[in-house]
């Protein structure tokens, strides 16, 4: 076969990213690469002899040896060369493995199969074990580290942001933990959807027609052939197998794929240079402009959003893949090929998101300035809205407006809001007498302490970070390593 270099590849996984990537890369190419993809069609070949052998009884270890022998004897060249001659993959798979095998177990080969039933299932076992040995591994490892983050962080005190605005104060612990929430749900169901992908024994158009011929139990002998794979039968089959296994599953890696671009996009928003919170590691000889030398770019972050911008789109191609015309057409047949891109592009990005989280600093000093500032000077201030709840729980019906009023007097006025809060004597008084009857503060006095000091009014933003962090931990915990 043609040898070149990596960098007379087109895409960029296979140049580019195979190097920065090297180790996930290699980890998606032993399932998906084209040698996996001939290997596991010639395993499902094997599983299918196998199949036939103990159905009539003949099964022994030194027959399951010496397919074994003759599977691996197979090259993707010789596959691949064969190919030219009879234009049809799997039938020169058959040629090739045929050649390899003892003259007793030769006529056992694609014995009762049709092209998919080897195909299918073979996409459904390699998609099986790219997920459970490489993505959920990955996906497992960012999780904990969010899990160690959120906990670590779970006090830190942050101004909490809506529509790019300071809101009310959370803490860093909690913002970390919503990525902990979403993506530990997903990865369960990451691990519910692989082990529920099917295969086929079926035949042509599904109902076992060829394999009725020669077996007086064709679903038993389906069986028999997926168990070697560890996988389970479609419930209903065309030529195809039922398409929406391996779409719930893809659509849930896009689900996936969305929280972290979501979260690599908030690391990205909280280091700019305004608001500096957060800062990605870089390397003593690293550049971030190759004309500003003192630029320190989110780079890591940036990618792995750009990853999912080129490859979320992708799931339109996975719906169009469930639609084939009656019991099969080759509209698949060209598309499903790439999803063996979008798989190994995915787990580049979570590779690449635990090395974020990994190297991320935190500016604390940095972000408490940015807390206090929300209630500073020109502005209405994060504690707008406990007045507001406080006034109202004491029996004032227009709280609302009235404290409207008072951050509109903080900003005409240049002065922070708890000053000018203090000015409206009755309301400070009201407000200061709810908080002691709370017991939110011990004396009245304590009530310009709690106002001027944001991080007092975080709700159960580091109580919320802690339980989330605890229970994803012990979840995750049971995904494959």
């Amino acid at each position: 076969m043609l040898e070149r270099s990596i960098f007379q590849n087109i895409s960029p996984l296979d140049h580019r990213y195979s190097i920065s990537e090297k180790d996930i890369f290699d980890a998606v190419g032993d399932w998906l690469s084209e040698e996996a993809s001939i290997r596991a069609c010639l395993k499902a070949e094997a599983a299918l002899v196998l199949a036939h052998l103990d159905e009539r009884g003949k099964l022994d270890a030194a027959k399951r040896h010496k397919l074994e022998e003759a599977v691996n004897a197979v090259t993707p060249e010789e596959v691949y060369a064969e190919e030219e001659k009879t234009h049809h993959n799997i039938r020169a798979l058959v040629n090739v493995l045929k050649t390899k095998m003892p003259d007793e177990l030769s006529p056992l080969v694609h014995l009762g199969a049709t092209s998919v039933d080897i195909l299918d299932t073979s996409r459904s076992y390699r998609m099986k074990g790219v997920t459970e040995n490489v993505t959920l591994p990955a996906l497992c490892k960012l999780e904990l580290l969010l899990c160690d983050f959120a906990e670590r962080e779970a006090e830190t005190p942050q101004i909490g942001r809506t529509h790019g605005q300071h809101a009310v104060p959370i803490t860093l612990g909690f913002a970390v933990a919503e990525y902990v929430s979403r993506l530990g749900k997903s990865i369960l169901e990451i691990k519910r959807l692989a082990r529920d992908l099917r295969g086929k024994l079926a035949g042509a158009v599904g109902a076992y027609n060829a394999v009725s011929m020669i077996s007086g139990a064709p679903e038993e002998l389906e069986r028999v052939y997926l168990a070697e794979l560890g996988l389970e039968p479609s419930e209903h089959s065309t030529q195809l197998v039922e398409p929406e296994h391996l779409l719930r599953l893809l659509l849930e890696m896009n689900a996936a794929f969305g929280i972290i671009a979501n979260l690599a996009d908030d690391i990205r928003h909280l280091q700019r240079s305004e608001i500096a919170e957060l800062r990605e590691g870089f390397a003593s000889t690293q550049v971030g402009s190759s004309t500003m030398p003192q630029k320190r770019n989110p780079w890591n972050s940036e990618h792995v959003k750009s990853m999912w911008k080129a490859f979320m789109p992708r799931v339109v191609s996975f719906y169009m893949d469930q639609i084939s015309e009656h019991q099969r057409d080759l509209s698949n047949s060209a598309s499903q090929r790439f999803i063996a891109e979008y798989v190994c592009g995915f787990c580049m990005a979570v590779s690449r998101m635990s090395g974020v989280i990994e190297g991320i600093g935190v500016d604390r000093e940095r972000m408490l300035a940015n807390l206090n500032g929300g209630a500073g000077k020109g502005g209405g201030g994060v504690m707008a809205e406990p007045a507001y709840i406080l006034l109202a729980e004491s029996g004032v019906a227009d709280a609302h407006e009235v404290i409207r009023r008072v951050t509109l007097e903080a900003e005409r006025g240049g002065m922070s809001f708890s000053a000018a809060l203090r000015r409206e004597e009755a309301v400070w008084r009201r407000i200061g007498a709810k908080m002691l009857e709370l017991g939110i503060i011990k004396d009245i006095s304590g009530t310009l302490d709690f106002f001027e000091n944001p991080s007092r009014y975080c709700g159960l933003a580091a109580k919320k970070a802690k339980a989330l962090a605890a229970k994803y931990r012990n979840l995750t915990a049971c995904a494959p390593q």
